[in-house]
């Protein structure tokens, strides 16, 4: 049997994107949907907008859209959830013992809440255990990070392991649907760029280094490097695109940066459903990466890399590109779960889902 679980949220883009990736997923199941009050007590066909490529499953199009409270829920919960609003309701499910696994902001930087890329900082889950709600009902809150940060982390964390970081510099050019939907008005953003995200620019720095720092005890000390972020929202559907510089403690040269990339499989051998057989992809194109042209590499997982080259300024600049509502939401998220199914960090829940395959 594969295990039951809720999306709070499911309305809206990326938790669209969640019940996209679940439908087929060997070790989960869509059993409850939650939405606003609006939403409530209709039937999920009725109450959303469906706006992804793939036609919504009649299955879940049936389903009863559900209060957004934890009395009925499935014990793991998928959170879709504006920051505002999880603020309030995560921590309510949390305290019933559902495992809460977030795509909000709302907790990220919270002590004792891990902010979690597989690839790069599982070691941080551990955290979750500091937690009252762990402690005291079993249940607990584990976020992925934002959207933009994604791509730029899995890019950066095999260059952090082998030549240290000093500096980083970024400039991002990211999609409308990162806004949600409707997002952005047409006419704000066709033919234009706007250089402006409300609060984009500190969320990416502070959860940067975060996720790029190491735990120690109960607590994650961040990287201590510089950054800075440029963030825009551009007239693009699907995809963040980001220019970056930065700046080693040690030598490298193209080829060991090449190698870095290549060789970074730290999920190899755990078998999860969801994870990218190769993190980051480079191409050696030199009009690439586009976000038309690969933002589904590695299932809409992967983070591609190119245009490597000195820079002037600091060390070595590139392009990076991720698919921002899979690999920088839902994906993340679904990731972040089977990670701790395999850790054994759903045992409270009694999942027993390891083993079953596709």
């Amino acid at each position: 049997m594969r295990q039951k679980v809720g999306i709070l949220g499911a309305t809206g883009m990326v938790g669209q994107r969640f019940i996209q990736l679940l439908e087929h997923h060997p070790w989960f199941e869509v059993a409850w949907l939650a939405a606003s009050d609006r939403s409530s007590g209709k039937k999920y066909g009725e109450a959303v907008k469906w706006k992804l490529d793939s036609a919504l499953p009649e299955r879940i199009a049936r389903m009863p859209v559900s209060p957004a409270t934890p009395d009925d829920a499935p014990k793991v919960i998928f959170a879709a959830l504006d920051a505002d609003i999880a603020r309030d309701l995560e921590p309510a499910f949390a305290a019933a013992g559902c495992a809460v696994i977030s795509n909000s902001s709302a907790f990220r930087m919270h002590e004792d809440v891990p902010l979690v890329i597989p690839e790069v900082n599982a070691d941080h889950l551990a955290i979750l255990e500091n937690q009252s709600w762990r402690r005291e009902a079993g249940g607990y809150i584990v976020t992925n990070p934002n959207c933009s940060a994604i791509g730029l982390v899995l890019a950066l964390k095999p260059l952090a392991e082998r030549f240290g970081i000093e500096s980083i510099f970024v400039s991002t050019m990211q999609a409308v649907s990162g806004a949600g939907y409707p997002g952005v008005a047409s006419m704000d953003i066709l033919g234009n760029v706007v250089p402006f995200i409300k609060n984009e620019e500190e969320k990416m720095q502070a959860e940067t280094l975060r996720l790029l720092g190491e735990r120690g005890g109960k607590v994650v000390r961040p990287l201590a490097a510089k950054m800075t972020a440029h963030c825009n929202r551009v007239a693009v559907e699907d995809g963040h695109t980001e220019s970056v510089s930065v700046k080693f403690s040690k030598n490298a040269g193209r080829e060991e940066i090449l190698a870095a990339w290549r060789e970074f499989r730290p999920l190899a051998g755990r078998d999860l459903p969801t994870a990218p057989s190769q993190p980051v992809e480079f191409t050696d194109l030199e009009d690439r990466p586009q976000p038309r042209l690969d933002k589904m590499r590695g299932g809409g997982m992967a983070a591609t890399v190119g245009r490597l080259r000195p820079c002037s300024l600091l060390d070595w600049k590139f392009t990076v590109l991720s698919h921002n509502t899979i690999r920088g939401a839902a994906g993340a998220a679904l990731l972040n779960a089977e990670l701790l199914v395999s850790l054994g960090k759903l045992e409270a829940q009694k999942i027993d889902t390891v083993a079953v395959t596709a």
